[in-house]
C-alpha cells in the first residue's frame, strides 16, 4: 500500500531556509510512491525531510542527493552508458546535485557535461529511486548517494564527447545491457525505462 504524503516542510518550521526548497524533491517521492507502491522509499524519504543539507556533496550526514539519468537515442533502441573512471564500471550518468534542489535539472545538466549531447527529459518524474553506499576516499568519508534517476533522450546528434569523469562511453543496445553489467539496481532501472517506452509507442 502506498504511503501517506510526507507533509511539506514549511518556513516556519525547525529546518533552515532550505526547507521549501526540499518540497518539490518529496512531491517527486510521493509521485514516485504513487506509481511504484510495492517500493520501499520510507528511508529515502525521512533522509530528504531531516538534513537541511541534502543537497550538498559535503554533507556526510549520512550522504547526499543526487541526479542521474539513462539517456537514449532519437530512435530509444540503445542507452548511453559511461565506464566510470573512478569505480570502473559501467553505469548510467549521472553526480551531484552541488546544492540544487531541482534533481532533473541535475540529471540534465551531468548528462549534457559528461556527455557533450544536449537532451531532453522523456518524464518529468523520477523514474527509479537508489541508496548505494560509496567508499571513502580521500578526505571523503563512508557515505550514501540517495540518487534520483530520469529518462533523457538527445536532441539531435548521437555523437558524444568523453570526460574525463569516463573512461569510455557507449551507446549501447537495450537487449545488450547485461554483457557490460549484472548491477541490479542499473538493470532495474533500464527494465523502467523499456516499459515507459513501451507505452509511450503505444
Amino acid at each position: 500500500m502506498p504511503r501517506p504524503h510526507a507533509r511539506p516542510l514549511t518556513a516556519g518550521s525547525n529546518e533552515n531556509s532550505s526547507a521549501l526548497h526540499r518540497n518539490k524533491l518529496l512531491g517527486l517521492i510521493d509521485r514516485y510512491q504513487v506509481r511504484y507502491p510495492d517500493e520501499d522509499v520510507t528511508r529515502f524519504r525521512r533522509f530528504v525531510l531531516r538534513q537541511p543539507r541534502c543537497f550538498e556533496r559535503d554533507c556526510w550526514d549520512d550522504g547526499h542527493v543526487t541526479g542521474s539519468a539513462v539517456i537514449v537515442d532519437r530512435a530509444t533502441s540503445h542507452v548511453l552508458l559511461t565506464h566510470h573512471a573512478k569505480i570502473g564500471r559501467w553505469f548510467q550518468l549521472g553526480g551531484h546535485a552541488d546544492g540544487d534542489p531541482d534533481p532533473l535539472a541535475v540529471a540534465c545538466r551531468e548528462a549534457e557535461e559528461e556527455s557533450g549531447l544536449a537532451v531532453v527529459p522523456l518524464h518529468a518524474h523520477i523514474i527509479d529511486l537508489d541508496i548505494h553506499r560509496i567508499s571513502a576516499r580521500g578526505g571523503d568519508p563512508v557515505h550514501y548517494h540517495y540518487d534520483t534517476r530520469f529518462l533523457l533522450q538527445t536532441r539531435h546528434s548521437e555523437s558524444f564527447t568523453t570526460s574525463p569523469e569516463s573512461l569510455a562511453l557507449r551507446w549501447v543496445a537495450l537487449d545488450d545491457i547485461q554483457s557490460l553489467t549484472t548491477d541490479r539496481a542499473l538493470l532495474r532501472l533500464v527494465a523502467k525505462c523499456r516499459e515507459l517506452m513501451k507505452v509511450r509507442r503505444g
